[in-house]
């Protein structure tokens, strides 16, 4: 029996970037449909759900993505809401790579060293990605910040996540680099996870910083988020800091991504969200 995957966007257009790596994941047929809200995605549950035998509903399986996380967990829970007994199929969350990104650089990081009690500032956090890993690096200890250029983004962004895991985040304005400079003085680990082609940091505004440890940049397009670094830079010492780059961390994030994927297919109640996407990822890394 095929593997399906139905990809339930919250964009118009569905994710290429995602429809990949779901056939890398290993389903047999990617089905996308873009525009999804709570209020409209009730048939679409339905088709998943009654058309094949309790047996065979772990080869039936749902993707929410998108580029807006906020969306996407309203449209996963509502999703998951309309499931009752007997009659659910596995479903993932992953809005604009927020969770399995996120997941990635976070688990290099705490390869790295130790996370607990560190001060950690998230650069430019406001997106899927700064916002799922300011959450995951407090749910390992760290004590953390993140950025944003007005501070009521920041204060949003640190209200979402402490409603969505419990955590306590500061939010920090910094509107240009100097003030990020700034708002890394005294951090032992900092991530960027900026619009791609924006410099967040010089080089000379985090070498000879001596309380940084550990830095990722998300960035994967010139010019990068830190400057100074590499995309490839796979925990490498740079001014006796530990740096990952996108491209250092991607392999373990698309490892995940497709990883995840093949689960959904084990059986027809696997529920992945950043919990437990995480947990895999530390494993993995």
């Amino acid at each position: 029996m095929k593997k399906l995957l139905f990809q339930f966007d919250t964009d118009i257009h569905p994710s290429v970037f995602d429809t990949v790596v779901a056939y890398d994941g290993g389903a047999d047929h990617v089905i996308g449909h873009g525009g999804l809200t709570p209020e409209n995605i009730l048939a679409l549950v339905e088709g998943t759900i009654f058309t094949r035998a309790p047996k065979d509903k772990k080869n039936t399986a749902i993707f929410v993505g998108g580029s807006d996380m906020i969306a996407g967990q309203a449209l996963f829970t509502a999703i998951q809401n309309h499931f009752f007994s007997g009659f659910q199929v596995s479903v993932m969350l992953d809005s604009n790579g927020g969770n399995t990104t996120a997941a990635a650089a976070v688990a290099k990081l705490a390869s790295s060293g130790n996370l607990e009690g560190k001060s950690a500032v998230v650069l430019a956090g406001t997106g899927p990605v700064g916002q799922r890993a300011a959450a995951m690096l407090a749910m390992e200890g760290a004590k953390v910040s993140i950025t944003a250029r007005k501070l009521e983004r920041a204060i949003q962004a640190c209200d979402n996540m402490k409603a969505r895991f419990g955590v306590d985040l500061t939010p920090v304005e910094a509107f240009d680099n100097n003030d990020r400079s700034e708002a890394i003085k005294h951090a032992n680990i900092v991530l960027a996870t900026g619009a791609a082609g924006v410099e967040l940091l010089s080089t000379e505004q985090w070498q000879n910083n001596p309380s940084i440890e550990l830095i990722a940049d998300a960035n994967a397009t010139p010019p990068l988020g830190i400057g100074g670094t590499d995309v490839m830079d796979k925990g490498i010492n740079r001014n006796g800091k530990i740096i990952w780059g996108a491209i250092g961390f991607g392999a373990l994030k698309l490892a995940l991504h497709r990883a995840c994927i093949a689960q959904l297919f084990e059986d027809n109640k696997q529920v992945f969200d950043a919990e437990n996407i995480f947990a895999l990822a530390k494993e993995m890394a």
